[in-house]
Protein backbone atom coordinates (compact mmCIF):
# COMPACT_ATOMS: atom_id res chain seq x y z
CA UNK A 1 0.00 0.00 0.00
CA UNK A 2 1.55 3.37 -0.94
CA UNK A 3 0.36 6.31 1.45
CA UNK A 4 1.41 10.11 0.65
CA UNK A 5 1.53 13.19 2.94
CA UNK A 6 1.82 16.37 1.81
CA UNK A 7 1.01 20.20 3.75
CA UNK A 8 -0.34 23.17 1.85
CA UNK A 9 1.63 25.92 3.53
CA UNK A 10 4.45 27.58 1.46
CA UNK A 11 2.85 25.98 -1.62
CA UNK A 12 0.95 28.00 -4.38
CA UNK A 13 -1.83 26.26 -6.02
CA UNK A 14 -0.15 25.19 -8.44
CA UNK A 15 2.72 24.24 -6.74
CA UNK A 16 0.15 22.23 -4.78
CA UNK A 17 -2.39 20.51 -7.31
CA UNK A 18 1.39 20.04 -9.50
CA UNK A 19 2.52 17.66 -6.63
CA UNK A 20 -1.08 15.92 -6.12
CA UNK A 21 -1.35 15.00 -10.09
CA UNK A 22 2.04 13.93 -10.73
CA UNK A 23 2.21 11.70 -7.72
CA UNK A 24 -1.06 9.49 -8.61
CA UNK A 25 -2.67 9.80 -5.17
CA UNK A 26 -6.54 9.10 -5.42
CA UNK A 27 -7.81 11.06 -2.70
CA UNK A 28 -6.92 13.83 -0.38
CA UNK A 29 -7.20 12.32 3.33
CA UNK A 30 -8.24 15.88 5.48
CA UNK A 31 -6.22 15.03 9.04
CA UNK A 32 -6.95 18.90 9.84
CA UNK A 33 -8.79 19.17 12.78
CA UNK A 34 -9.73 22.21 11.26
CA UNK A 35 -10.69 22.27 7.72
CA UNK A 36 -12.76 25.79 7.38
CA UNK A 37 -10.46 28.37 8.34
CA UNK A 38 -10.06 31.08 5.85
CA UNK A 39 -6.61 31.54 6.13
CA UNK A 40 -6.53 27.97 5.04
CA UNK A 41 -7.02 29.67 1.22
CA UNK A 42 -7.53 27.31 -1.56
CA UNK A 43 -7.03 24.21 0.93
CA UNK A 44 -10.51 25.46 2.57
CA UNK A 45 -12.41 22.35 2.88
CA UNK A 46 -15.00 23.44 0.47
CA UNK A 47 -12.78 25.23 -2.31
CA UNK A 48 -10.40 21.96 -2.04
CA UNK A 49 -13.17 19.39 -2.49
CA UNK A 50 -14.29 21.50 -5.97
CA UNK A 51 -10.11 22.48 -6.77
CA UNK A 52 -9.31 18.05 -6.08
CA UNK A 53 -12.32 17.50 -8.38
CA UNK A 54 -11.50 19.81 -11.02
CA UNK A 55 -8.26 20.07 -11.52
CA UNK A 56 -6.66 16.84 -10.28
CA UNK A 57 -10.14 14.62 -10.76
CA UNK A 58 -9.42 13.58 -7.02
CA UNK A 59 -11.36 12.71 -4.14
CA UNK A 60 -11.68 14.31 -1.13
CA UNK A 61 -12.54 12.74 2.53
CA UNK A 62 -12.00 14.32 6.15
CA UNK A 63 -11.04 12.08 8.52
CA UNK A 64 -10.92 13.51 12.07
CA UNK A 65 -9.96 10.92 14.03
CA UNK A 66 -6.24 11.24 12.56
CA UNK A 67 -6.62 14.96 13.71
CA UNK A 68 -5.19 15.91 17.56
CA UNK A 69 -7.95 17.41 19.99
CA UNK A 70 -8.28 21.41 19.82
CA UNK A 71 -6.61 21.23 23.73
CA UNK A 72 -3.23 19.24 22.12
CA UNK A 73 -2.88 21.71 19.48
CA UNK A 74 -3.33 25.02 21.31
CA UNK A 75 -0.64 23.65 23.85
CA UNK A 76 1.92 23.34 20.96
CA UNK A 77 0.93 26.09 18.87
CA UNK A 78 -0.55 28.86 20.51
CA UNK A 79 1.38 28.20 23.64
CA UNK A 80 4.86 26.87 21.95
CA UNK A 81 4.93 23.62 23.54
CA UNK A 82 7.67 21.55 23.55
CA UNK A 83 7.40 18.82 20.14
CA UNK A 84 8.37 15.91 22.19
CA UNK A 85 5.46 16.37 24.58
CA UNK A 86 3.31 17.20 21.28
CA UNK A 87 4.44 13.79 19.53
CA UNK A 88 3.82 11.29 23.07
CA UNK A 89 0.41 12.74 23.62
CA UNK A 90 -1.01 12.50 19.86
CA UNK A 91 1.19 8.58 19.75
CA UNK A 92 -1.31 8.02 22.83
CA UNK A 93 -3.86 9.50 21.06
CA UNK A 94 -4.04 7.44 18.11
CA UNK A 95 -3.84 4.09 20.38
CA UNK A 96 -6.64 5.24 22.16
CA UNK A 97 -8.97 6.11 19.77
CA UNK A 98 -7.47 2.49 17.95
CA UNK A 99 -7.26 4.41 14.71
CA UNK A 100 -5.47 0.97 12.91
CA UNK A 101 -9.01 -0.93 13.76
CA UNK A 102 -11.28 2.60 13.10
CA UNK A 103 -9.83 3.98 9.97
CA UNK A 104 -10.48 1.92 6.58
CA UNK A 105 -7.23 1.26 4.75
CA UNK A 106 -8.87 1.87 1.10
CA UNK A 107 -9.28 5.53 2.38
CA UNK A 108 -5.79 5.51 3.50
CA UNK A 109 -4.15 3.45 0.29
CA UNK A 110 -3.19 5.49 -2.15
CA UNK A 111 -4.76 8.60 -0.36
CA UNK A 112 -2.68 11.44 0.43
CA UNK A 113 -2.82 12.80 4.55
CA UNK A 114 -3.31 16.55 4.40
CA UNK A 115 -2.40 18.73 6.90
CA UNK A 116 -1.05 22.63 6.99
CA UNK A 117 2.38 22.34 7.90
CA UNK A 118 4.78 22.76 5.20
CA UNK A 119 7.17 19.91 5.98
CA UNK A 120 6.68 16.31 7.74
CA UNK A 121 9.19 16.93 9.72
CA UNK A 122 6.80 18.18 12.92
CA UNK A 123 3.97 17.66 11.43
CA UNK A 124 1.04 14.97 12.95
CA UNK A 125 0.59 13.52 9.41
CA UNK A 126 3.85 12.19 9.66
CA UNK A 127 2.77 10.44 13.03
CA UNK A 128 -0.20 9.19 11.23
CA UNK A 129 1.40 7.82 8.61
CA UNK A 130 4.11 6.17 10.39
CA UNK A 131 2.00 4.92 13.55
CA UNK A 132 0.35 3.34 10.22
CA UNK A 133 2.63 1.57 8.75
CA UNK A 134 3.74 0.38 12.18
CA UNK A 135 0.58 -1.47 12.61
CA UNK A 136 -0.37 -2.35 8.95
CA UNK A 137 3.53 -3.49 8.52
CA UNK A 138 3.02 -2.94 4.55
CA UNK A 139 2.65 1.13 3.97
CA UNK A 140 5.20 2.70 1.79
CA UNK A 141 5.05 6.15 2.88
CA UNK A 142 5.97 9.31 0.05
CA UNK A 143 6.44 12.69 1.53
CA UNK A 144 5.26 15.08 -0.51
CA UNK A 145 7.65 18.49 -0.03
Amino acid sequence: MKMFTIGFTKKSADTFFSKLRAAGARRVVDVRLNNVSQLAGFAKRSDLQYFLREICGMDYVHVPALAPTQEMLDGYKKNKGDWSVYEREFLDLMRRREIERTVRRDVISEGCLLCSEDTPHRCHRRLVAEYLRERWGDVEIVHLV
